[in-house]
């Protein structure tokens, strides 16, 4: 696995948007606070594209800065200023020959989750899936900035999850991998569909239908990344939606029935989601995961 190298002082972090249009004035906030940590940033054209659709730029205007920042030696670090959708469209084109002679940490989540599973599965990079550019101007989310900080830097991460919910106690070591359900179901039967044997998988989702969280966990334990886990960690379900005629469950209930029999450690609501708190997860990093009925934690290990 390559890790990249973590930031210095001076360094330079670039902001780019690979996916949903951001306006410009929303990374205001995470630029001051990048200077104050000491690094250089640097904002692409895509953040505030002058684009009428969706997207924050054409495929290849995306496609185009994403590869430049990938392939360069001045960039330290890529920061995605939002996610949204968009990634899909452009990441075959993309090309990591000089990405792995010039590592650096690819920061994002949502769709992001893209990026993250490309590097994990075909280029075999660490990421981290971490709070975006709009997140700095929440003042709710400090404590998720801290630990991107933290993260970025190079600090070995512990987090101990006294919020959460066991679901089966035990501890499990392996790989850290996932991100947001709906894109790992979208990369199922895909070449960046995760090989989570033997890894901790984490999943999270915002703004879903119940029915379509039921038929996302069914392709999940039906392609076989719910297998053979060394651990599962579920962050937040946030803003879920139901029909006119109800589902009939919750979503607690919903995962419970997809998760609940499996025999690794498994914990709920666990801090990693769209809303806060969303702390940053080294992905293609070795953790370990422990849960017992007085600690539920989960902290980075050496390789």
């Amino acid at each position: 696995m390559i890790i990249p190298p973590y930031l210095k002082r001076g360094d330079v972090v670039a902001i780019t948007c690979p996916a949903g249009f951001m306006p410009l004035q929303k990374i205001q906030a995470c630029v001051q606070t990048l200077q104050s940590w000491g690094l250089e940033v640097w904002i692409g054209k895509t953040v505030g594209s002058h684009s009428d659709n969706y997207f924050s730029g054409t495929d290849e205007e995306r496609r185009d800065e994403l590869q430049a920042l990938l392939d360069t030696s001045e960039v330290n670090a890529i920061l995605c200023g939002r996610g949204g959708y968009g990634v899909s469209r452009i990441m075959d084109q993309l090309d990591f020959k000089n990405f792995k002679k010039h590592p650096k940490w690819v920061i994002g989540f949502s769709d992001i989750t893209v990026l993250h599973s490309h590097l994990h599965q075909l280029v075999g990079a660490a990421s981290l899936h971490a709070p975006m550019a709009a997140a700095f101007q929440d003042t709710t989310a400090k404590d998720d900035i801290a630990s991107l900080k933290q993260a970025l830097f190079g600090k070995k991460m512990k987090y101990s999850m006294k919020q959460s919910t066991a679901v089966h106690y035990g501890e499990g070591e392996g790989i850290l991998v996932g991100g947001n359900l709906a894109l790992l179901a979208h990369q199922c039967g895909t070449k960046r569909q995760l090989k989570t044997k033997g890894k901790i998988l984490f999943i999270e989702d915002v703004g879903e239908y119940l029915y379509n969280i039921d038929r996302m966990m069914l392709q999940l334990k039906q392609s076989g990344v719910l297998s053979e886990l060394a651990g599962l960690i579920v962050g937040g379900f946030t803003d879920c939606k139901d029909t006119e005629r109800p589902f009939g469950k919750t979503v607690d209930e919903i995962l419970l029935e997809h998760i609940g029999t499996c025999d690794f450690p498994i914990v709920m609501h666990a801090p990693v989601s769209h809303a806060v708190p969303n702390l940053a997860f080294k992905c293609g990093i070795p953790h370990k995961l422990k849960i017992s009925s007085r600690i539920i934690s989960l902290e980075e290990i050496s390789q």
